[in-house]
């Protein structure tokens, strides 16, 4: 079972999300803001992060940053999430270490295929 770090600042959006996703079979776990997520990427080591970009006393953009710039969280796959499905902001998280961006609300099947493809099931 591969476990994802979902860092969603949205009670219904972690609710929602989470329960279609252990349905497919993932272990969720969730940190509510990018500094906890940063955290808990250290200490649960997920196989992939959801990342949400728009979070408190960190966003998602300097979270990506700070977890891509440790050797051993540098491999962990970061899917970004957001509202914003503007080119810059797909860039900027492309740039600041994600290695996917997917728009909100979510498209499960579409995300569940970003998930997938970087988990190389």
């Amino acid at each position: 079972m591969s476990k994802i770090l979902y860092v969603e600042d949205n009670e219904d959006n972690v609710y929602m999300l989470s329960r279609r996703l252990k349905r497919k079979g993932f272990e969720i776990v969730v940190a509510t803001d990018g500094q906890m997520g940063v955290q808990m990427a250290e200490s649960e080591m997920p196989d992939l992060i959801l990342m949400d970009l728009s979070l408190p006393k960190m966003d998602g953009w300097t979270a990506a940053k700070t977890i891509k710039g440790q050797d051993k969280l540098k491999t962990i796959p970061i899917i970004a999430l957001s509202a914003h499905a503007m080119d810059e902001h797909k860039q900027r998280a492309m740039d600041s270490g994600c290695n996917d961006y997917d728009t909100k609300p979510v498209d499960i099947e579409r995300l569940l295929s970003k998930i997938n493809l970087q988990l190389k099931k």
